[in-house]
């Protein structure tokens, strides 16, 4: 299948997810109880007020994470790139930890107090990766990708010592948000991180062909006309400013940003200008049916979705493996 095929199935496939999914849950809602009023209509009020702001929402969510995988893995050169071994989840975890942890009630220009942490801690991990690497003897992705491992580690590490020490409620609220919930979704959430996804998204298209000669080489880039380091630390802070203004809303959700960008890269190739697009949709496609699956596994209680994609996870890796060697043998 051609990558325009490709790119029209799954345009089909997730306009069919968000129609669909929905009405699928524990209990299935019948089509004609949505046209009831929702105040005086169970199925109606579910519908309208908590299942579709919540597949709204893990749609949204779902790009801003696949985006930035694809980012990262583009600026990097390196397949195993995510949001999570840069250390930009871990630092935004750690920011609304801290932010929990002491009970911080503040907001700045409606914008609230662990929007602003997350942010924060985003900023400041990417902060720490640039110059560790640039304290290196040999500045290079890779060296930015390992201090990126180092302070996942360390901003880790930092939030078991808050949770080993703080309340019992404070560190079971904490927990709950780290697995990576949309149990809260609402409109109020979408509305909140759709404008950072469009930041996210309209830089990174602005900039595709930009990312498909740093995919390559930095050197070819520069040859070409790219202003390197400029480009690199504008998509590090818009990138990480969509990732904050997401992940505080629903905790960090892991191995999306790595999955779904392989995945496009089979369907559609290496090229930014199909691969964008296809990354999008596809990202919100695989998160909102991945939490759909989690709210709909028990009648009795809900599985956070960063369990249900953590388990896709591992399988994964290890088709990404095997499918390597075996194009890699002779």
């Amino acid at each position: 299948m051609n990558a325009h095929k490709s790119m029209i199935l799954v345009s089909f496939l997730s306009l069919a997810g968000l129609l669909l999914l929905p009405f699928i849950g524990s209990q299935i809602i019948p089509f004609g109880e949505i046209f009831n009023d929702p105040k005086s209509n169970l199925d109606s009020m579910i519908f309208w007020e908590i299942r579709l702001p919540r597949v709204l929402f893990a749609f949204i969510t779902g790009i801003a994470l696949s985006l930035g995988g694809l980012s990262f893995q583009t600026l990097f050169r390196n397949p195993l790139a995510s949001p999570f071994t840069l250390g930009v989840a871990s630092g935004a975890s750690l920011g609304v930890t801290i932010s929990m942890f002491f009970g911080i009630q503040l907001s700045f220009l409606a914008i609230p107090s662990s929007s602003i942490a997350a942010f924060a801690g985003a900023l400041l991990s990417m902060i720490l990766v640039y110059f560790i690497s640039k304290l290196s003897n040999h500045p290079s992705p890779n060296s930015m990708l390992l201090g990126g491992v180092a302070m996942t580690f360390f901003f880790s590490s930092a939030i078991l010592f808050m949770q080993y020490f703080g309340e019992v409620g404070d560190s079971f609220r904490i927990m709950r948000w780290l697995m990576g919930d949309l149990s809260k979704a609402s409109y109020h959430h979408l509305i909140q991180a759709t404008p950072f996804v469009l930041l996210g998204g309209a830089v990174m298209a602005l900039h595709s062909s930009e990312l498909d000669l740093l995919c390559l080489d930095d050197d070819l880039a520069a040859s070409r006309g790219v202003c390197v380091e400029k480009v690199r630390i504008l998509l590090f802070l818009t990138i990480s400013l969509m990732l904050a203004g997401t992940i505080t809303l629903c905790g960090p959700i892991g191995f999306v940003g790595i999955m779904v960008p392989h995945i496009c890269r089979f369907l559609t190739g290496a090229t930014h200008a199909r691969l964008l697009p296809m990354t999008v949709i596809l990202g919100g496609l695989f998160l909102a049916i991945c939490d759909t699956f989690a709210r709909s596994i028990s009648s009795t209680t809900e599985i956070p979705v960063g369990i249900i994609t953590s388990l896709l996870g591992a399988p994964f890796f290890l088709f990404l493996l095997f499918t390597r060697h075996h194009q890699t043998s002779p």
